[in-house]
């Protein structure tokens, strides 16, 4: 057998691009070719050809379409998109010899033999059909609720069960019509590999929004998703693939295949967002896309034939194989009266484009059943109770696995988490540890909990279904961060050891090692912060959070001013540099500046790059943090992402009362409101015992003296009612650990801060 390769899969005999379906009715059989992803797939036997055929069905109209000659004639009414274009490649495609010389007679009788051979199958036993939703998404609005998939599931139950109320309600001609399939629809609860997950699994790639290719979406799914890296056999599951394009399409899927071995794209239905169930990104509207997908899915075609043209009256001599729809052109509104092929059209079937489908035939039941009786692509295996058991949809469900979530993990002192129990498949008791938080513990199944401490702590959930329990863990979940620091504010890491588990950074990577402590790079000092961008992929994106600074005393005007070093690997580089800013400690966060490209720098260094003096760092000035942040707990991120370019370091970060400066503003620069400190020294340092602490103020005021250690944590305060001039503090140093320590002098806004050594 010739094999030959396409893109990245292997397939019999395949021709990609183009292919001809032989399509069979009543009365003739014909062939039309189209152009779409698909294949044809020919086995050759010593006396004959044998056809099998995989049929694509697109259904709704073309969205995201960019920079398209739009046909009229192939839209919907009120709508300036067309449903398929398919039609139009037939011409061209006759064109192709190869194709010709496949049309053989005895191709065409076989296959007209094989889908003519149906028989009606026993009812009243309903069949379990394992399925999985594939979410695939970039983060946006395409990465859809657990809940619009369970929406989108009930849907159709509903419809193949014959529950839904409107089938009481269809036209006259067609009252009593309306049939049960008895097919049901589980969520599998089993991966391949025997671990237990909800049905559902996300897969975060930017192909979400490219349909052009669903095998390469497929590939994304199978090698990225978050449940089972790997295949997902089409014969054990439903595969359906929700994604935010699906190359112009509502939904398309592909009719049983003869080649059992067809793969999970060509055993798949693509579906979506805003067309999967009635809630979320989709609406009633669009709620019935995955019952039509289904049907095709098990080998039903459109009511008036096998394509994708409805409306065109040559449709009256083409049918859909099943004996009690009738003969119609297909319509693309809910028009009841349409009678074109005579007597009346079939409009409120869920196989047409009307809008207003709300039934199957018994015809079209008994279709689908044998597609389930059948071998072709192992359709015959998903419903034996091997399969069911093997893949978890057998009814039996168990707790499987404790989880949870919080809608925030890092908080300002004093706020309120929501916790969320995402535990699965079944439970029925819930059994809470919040350290730091009250309450302490709880047995509510969502629970809210206030942090007032600052510090990091972890969140424990243990779920028990009446027999089984488990537990999850999740340590150094929660951040609570310390006070807000008073202006002027500078931050230049020098007090640092690492920027792990630190109260005053919070740190968001994709993938890589995200943003580090750099110990021998910087501006000012010896320490910065440094992302390796050499070692992130194209569109990942990595996060530097601070810690609240408190700017309710500002009046007049505010400046943040930070430096970064930075050069690209090539003019083609594509990285985007940007900061937020938030007023509500981080609830909601607002883009205040971006550098993207040559913005960034003008300068390349093809290897990996590292700052060697002050000329390879840019200062930049932002002036646009007006009074809506003049607030307690104002805070601010750096976001950086990789476009295939270089490292990238960030240091002395200032924020200060006042307009730009490209000198570091401390509390005795002259360029701050309210007191000045001035002066600070410590005797003797490097200390063993008492420590003097010596400093100067212009006023007098109260002054608060802090000793932290090098992950930042205080570990001494105190007060002093400090005089106008020289004021001298005694603090002891016995109960400190050996090492080096940050000492702080805190008057008002100002402050001054020494290295002291306990020996």
């Amino acid at each position: 057998m010739l094999s030959i390769k396409v893109k990245k899969r292997e397939y019999n005999k395949t021709y990609h691009g183009t292919f001809c379906v032989f399509y069979l009715c009543k009365s003739k059989c014909f062939c039309n070719f189209t152009v779409l992803s698909d294949i044809l797939l020919i086995s050759r036997t010593m006396k004959k050809i044998t056809l099998s055929m995989i049929i694509l069905f697109v259904f709704g109209p073309f969205l995201r379409a960019q920079n398209t000659m739009i046909d009229q004639s192939n839209t919907r009414d009120g709508e300036a998109v067309e449903y398929c274009l398919q039609h139009k490649k037939q011409a061209e495609l006759m064109q192709n010899p190869a194709y010709v010389q496949m049309l053989t007679q005895d191709a065409i009788i076989q296959a007209q033999e094989d889908l003519e051979n149906y028989s009606s199958t026993p009812k009243a036993t309903v069949w379990y059909i394992p399925i999985v939703f594939h979410v695939l998404h970039d983060e946006g609005s395409e990465n859809i609720s657990d809940d619009q998939i369970m929406d989108a599931l009930e849907i159709l139950n509903r419809d193949f069960k014959r529950e839904n109320i409107d089938a009481d309600n269809v036209h006259p001609d067609f009252q009593g019509m309306p049939a049960d399939v008895d097919i049901e629809f589980r969520l599998a609860t089993k991966a391949p590999d025997g671990s237990c997950f909800t049905g559902i699994t996300r897969t975060q790639d930017a192909l979400s929004n490219d349909g052009s290719d669903g095998g390469d979406q497929v590939d994304a799914i199978v090698d990225g998703n978050d449940v089972f890296q790997g295949q997902w056999p089409p014969n054990k599951y439903c595969n359906v693939y929700v994604c935010g394009d699906i190359g112009g399409a509502a939904g398309y899927t592909f009719t049983p295949s003869g080649w059992s071995g067809a793969s999970m794209f060509y055993n798949g239905i693509f579906i979506l967002d805003t067309y999967l169930g009635s809630i979320g990104t989709s609406g009633t509207s669009s709620s019935r896309t995955l019952t039509h997908e289904m049907g095709h899915w098990l080998n039903l075609s459109h009511v008036w034939g096998p394509n994708n043209n409805p409306g065109n009256s040559e449709s009256c001599d083409d049918d859909d194989g099943v004996d009690d729809t009738p003969n119609e052109i297909g319509v693309t509104s809910c028009n009841l009266n349409e009678s074109s092929c005579g007597p009346r059209a079939n409009v409120e079937n869920y196989m047409d484009y009307s809008y207003c489908s709300k039934m199957f035939t018994q015809g079209q039941v008994n279709r689908m059943r044998n597609a389930l009786n059948s071998n072709n692509s192992g359709r015959n295996n998903l419903k034996t109770n091997a399969n069911l058991i093997a893949t978890g949809a057998d009814g039996n469900l168990y707790l499987c696995r404790a989880d949870f979530e919080a809608d925030r993990t890092s908080v300002c002192a004093g706020s309120v988490i929501n916790f969320t129990d995402y535990s699965y498949n079944t439970v029925s008791g819930w059994t809470w540890s919040f350290p730091g938080g009250s309450p302490a513990s709880s047995t509510s199944q969502n629970p809210s909990v206030t942090y007032s401490t600052p510090g990091i702590y972890e969140v424990t959930l243990t779920a028990t279904d009446g027999s089984t329990t488990d537990a999850e863990v999740k340590n150094s979940y929660i951040r609570v961060m310390p006070a807000a620091s008073a202006l002027p504010f500078l931050e230049g890491f020098e007090s640092y050891s690492t920027l792990n588990n630190t109260n005053e950074w919070e740190i968001k990577n994709e993938e890589g090692n995200g943003f580090v402590l750099s110990t021998n790079t910087a501006y000012t000092g010896s320490k910065s912060v440094k992302l390796a961008n050499n070692n992130e992929s194209i569109g990942t994106i990595d996060e530097l959070i601070s810690a609240p600074v408190d700017l309710s005393a500002v009046t007049s005007a505010v400046t943040l001013s930070f430096r970064y070093a930075y050069k690209r690997k090539n003019i083609s580089d594509n990285d985007w540099f940007r900061v937020y800013a938030t007023d509500d400690c981080g609830q909601n966060w607002d883009l205040k500046k971006t550098l993207h490209g040559f913005q960034l720098s003008s300068q390349t260094q093809t290897s990996s790059f590292t700052p060697s003096s002050q000329s390879d760092w840019t200062t930049v000035h932002m002036t646009n943090i007006i009074s809506q942040y003049w607030v307690d707990n104002f805070r601010y991120k750096f976001a950086f992402e990789a476009g295939g370019g270089n490292n990238i370091y960030i240091d002395d970060i200032n924020i200060y009362n006042g307009a730009p400066s490209d000198e570091i503003v401390t509390a005795n620069s002259g360029l701050t409101e309210g007191s000045v400190v001035s002066g600070l020294g410590v005797y003797p340092n490097p200390t063993d015992g008492d420590l003097n602490i010596y400093f100067n103020l212009e006023n007098d005021e109260d002054a608060t003296i802090q000793i932290q250690d090098l992950t930042g944590k205080r570990v001494r305060q105190l007060s002093v009612k400090a005089k106008t001039g020289s004021n001298v503090a005694l603090v002891g140093t016995s109960n400190l650990s050996s090492g080096l320590y940050f000492l702080k002098v805190k008057v008002g806004h100002a402050q001054q801060t020494v290295q002291v050594v306990v020996k």
